[in-house]
């Protein structure tokens, strides 16, 4: 078994087998551009066969530089506890990486106020972070914020929904048509002929929550392709207060008495299920999210199903991936879907974020 190369003088000797110079060598060891092809599959060449591992760790320590990065997600509400599962994933990962001289500043908007976010966007952009973790809720003002960093050179990650404009360093969350396409494809086998599917949008912002839409466009998608969407009814709510739901929905039950399956697009279900109690109405309840209160109403037995995609692993995959970029110049992967679970009255107690 070969011996592995000493650090100290690992480098060195690299240099002096390749005739080239330490820089050279480093540019290779850290996939960085400026070597020819040539030269960096000779270098290549050369650490395998020194079996040589650089150890990073040690030279992250030894620069003793600091990396500031930011995080900006929605703030916990008393409407929805979601958002407390990416936050506990990015505190996660806070107290791994503090140690290596990484200071992570931690900003909150209001998903009901497009101001509250473009606030939080200005502070962010004027303290300069080196990379910003984002969870985006507003289309347009997300795509200039987005830009703008571009612009900057600060590379950013996105959680939860991803943006147009295709900029970001990496995605990681759900692919949210195919929630959608998922979600209907379950209702197939639950809807009889005759029977309606409401599908529900509770945002103050429908128009601007990118993730409500495309659920919804690939919920539809599965009906379109099999020629079944005349039964699909929807409402938009955008008074998210308790009573506001309430009313919304027993207007739109009133009118159409043959609905049988309710659609929650988002974490808001449970406002739907304290309806869908209180009122007795005898249908199947579809939402979003592994939450106390989806949870409370699901061993209830008023909402049947949950769609689940780890919201936790979104926001600490999401910071470790934007560290590893700054700090070792690790490659990241474009998109990275996180897996689609259903969860039901039977399984919820096993799932985990």
């Amino acid at each position: 078994m070969k011996k592995r190369v000493n650090e100290l003088t690992g480098v060195k000797e690299i240099a002096r087998r390749a005739n080239v110079s330490i820089a050279t060598v480093d540019r290779v060891l850290h996939n960085r551009k400026g070597v020819s092809k040539q030269t960096k599959e000779k270098i290549l060449s050369i650490i395998e066969e020194l079996n040589y591992e650089p150890n990073l760790l040690a030279q992250r320590l030894a620069s003793r530089k600091i990396l500031r990065l930011a995080t900006l997600i929605p703030e916990i509400s008393k409407e929805t506890s979601f958002w407390d599962a990416p936050l506990k994933g990015i505190e996660q990962a806070d107290k791994e990486i503090k140690q290596f001289g990484i200071i992570i500043d931690k900003y909150f908007y209001d998903q009901n106020k497009i101001e509250s976010f473009v606030e939080q966007t200005k502070i962010i952009l004027e303290s300069n972070p080196d990379g910003i973790l984002l969870a985006p809720s507003f289309i347009e003002e997300s795509v200039r914020f987005t830009d703008k960093c571009r612009e900057l050179n600060i590379p950013y990650v996105l959680i939860d929904s991803d943006l147009p404009n295709g900029g970001s360093l990496s995605y990681i969350g759900p692919n949210l048509y195919h929630s959608g396409y998922l979600a209907a494809h379950l209702v197939s086998y639950l809807v009889k002929n005759g029977e309606k599917i409401l599908i529900v949008n509770i945002s103050r912002e429908i128009d601007n929550h990118h993730h409500l839409l495309k659920k919804e466009e690939g919920f539809r998608a599965y009906f379109d392709k099999h020629k079944k969407s005349d039964n699909i009814l929807k409402i938009d709510i955008r008074d998210t207060d308790l009573k506001s739901i309430e009313k919304y929905l027993s207007n739109t039950f009133n009118e159409n008495k043959d609905i049988r399956i309710v659609f929650v697009t988002n974490s808001r279900v449970s406002k739907v299920a304290h309806f869908i109690e209180s009122s007795k109405k005898d249908v199947i309840l579809i939402g979003y999210d592994f939450l106390k209160e989806n949870i409370e109403y699901m061993d209830k037995g008023i909402i049947d199903f949950l769609v689940c995609q780890k919201p936790k692993q979104q926001g600490y995959r999401g910071l470790i991936s934007l560290y590893q970029h700054l700090a070792f110049s690790s490659p990241v992967e474009k998109i990275y879907f996180m897996p689609i679970d259903i969860l039901t009255k039977e399984n919820s107690a096993f799932y985990r974020n």
